[in-house]
């Protein structure tokens, strides 16, 4: 895993390592509307993570997540956390919660 310095300097560098599609968490999937692609929880894979937050504003944390899917396309999904943090589904919530490098 890298470190990055800010969440757009690793969106640049994921989108030069092949993660290209751009993903959207909705309650019991990701999607990716450049695609119209759906996947569920058991379709994709979280290969890394990221955590960025900003001390003046702690509200301003986000999430970035490297995703990859069985059918071969492979992104980003930005979230925020904490007060505006998505409802989600227990197999979504289950399926993006592992250890995060902060950055």
């Amino acid at each position: 895993m890298k470190n990055y310095d800010s969440l757009v300097d690793a969106l640049s560098d994921l989108k030069t390592r092949g993660f290209e599609s751009d993903f959207a968490i909705e309650t019991t999937c990701i999607y990716c509307g450049g695609l119209d692609l759906r996947l569920r929880p058991e379709e994709f894979m979280v290969e890394e993570v990221y955590r960025f937050e900003d001390d003046s504003t702690p509200d301003d944390s986000s999430i970035l997540y490297a995703i990859s899917s069985s059918a071969g396309v492979r992104g980003t999904l930005v979230d925020s956390y904490g007060a505006y943090s998505e409802s989600l589904s227990f197999e979504m919530a289950q399926k993006l919660k592992m250890p995060t490098i902060r950055a």
